[in-house]
C-alpha cells in the first residue's frame, strides 16, 4: 500500500500513574521511553495506564502522539522554563519526528509496526498540564498555537517500537489537516458548513461529532 506521508517513532513512552504535585489524582503523565516492541491494543499500549479514567483513556483516546518538532514553538514562546520542553513533556506514548499538526490531517490511517491507528481527535490541555508545567499560562497557549498533538484508535492491534515508521496510509479527509480544526475547536473559528462537515465525519469521535453539530444548530438559529 502506497504511503502517503512517512515519520518515525522517535520514541515510545508508557507510564502508571503516580502523585503529582497540584494534581488531586495520580496520573501516568510522567511516562518514560522504552525499547519496544510493546503490544497495542483497543485501549492502548500494553503496561501504559490511566489516573483519571473520566477524562483520560477510552478507545478514542488510546495512544496519544506528539511531534518533536512542536516543542520548538514552546521554547520560543517560554523561554524562561525552555528546559522543561523535552521529549515526554507533553505525556505522550509516541513522539513522532516528521510529521505535525500541519501535516497530518483528521481520520488519517497510520501503520506503526504492525499496527494500524486512525487519528480520532486531538488533545485539549488540562489542569495536569499545567501543574507538571509549573505555568497556568501553557494551557491557553496550547489551544491558540494548535501545538496540540493527536489521538489515535486502534483499528488494528499490533506491536509498536521506537525507530517504527508513522506511516499515513489513507486519508479520508485530505481536507482538513489538524492545524485547520484547532481553530474550530477552540470556538474561534467555523463556518456553518465547515461544522456540518466535521459533525458528519465518521472519523472523529463522538464527542466532538456532537459538540460540532450543536454548534451547527446555534448557528442556523441566529442570535435571537
Amino acid at each position: 500500500m502506497a504511503m502517503i506521508a512517512s515519520g518515525i517513532i522517535a520514541q515510545l513512552r508508557i507510564g502508571r500513574p503516580q502523585p503529582i504535585a497540584g494534581v488531586a489524582l495520580p496520573s501516568a503523565y510522567h511516562r518514560q521511553p522504552v525499547a519496544g516492541p510493546v503490544a497495542v491494543h483497543e485501549l492502548g499500549l500494553a503496561g501504559d495506564q490511566v489516573g483519571n479514567t473520566r477524562v483520560h483513556g477510552g478507545p478514542d483516546k488510546a495512544v496519544y502522539a506528539y511531534p518533536l518538532s512542536g516543542y520548538a514553538g514552546w521554547i520560543a514562546e517560554f523561554p524562561d522554563f525552555a528546559e522543561r520542553f523535552v521529549p515526554g513533556a507533553m505525556g505522550e506514548n509516541l513522539v513522532v519526528d516528521g510529521l505535525d499538526e500541519a501535516s497530518l490531517c483528521l481520520g488519517d490511517v497510520i501503520r506503526c509496526g504492525s499496527a494500524t491507528l486512525q487519528i480520532a481527535q486531538i488533545r485539549e490541555p488540562c489542569s495536569t498540564f499545567a501543574a507538571v508545567l509549573g505555568s497556568k499560562r501553557v494551557v491557553k497557549a496550547m489551544t491558540l498555537s494548535g501545538r496540540c498533538g493527536w489521538y489515535f484508535r486502534v483499528l488494528e492491534g499490533g506491536a509498536i517500537a521506537a525507530g517504527d515508521g508513522h506511516d499515513v496510509i489513507e486519508r479520508p479527509h485530505g481536507d482538513w489537516p489538524i492545524r485547520r480544526f484547532t481553530p474550530i475547536a477552540a470556538g474561534r473559528a467555523g463556518k456553518l458548513d465547515e461544522l456540518e462537515e466535521l459533525a458528519a465525519m465518521a472519523a472523529l469521535t463522538p464527542r466532538w461529532r456532537q459538540k460540532l453539530a450543536q454548534r451547527a444548530e446555534q448557528l442556523r438559529r441566529g442570535p435571537f
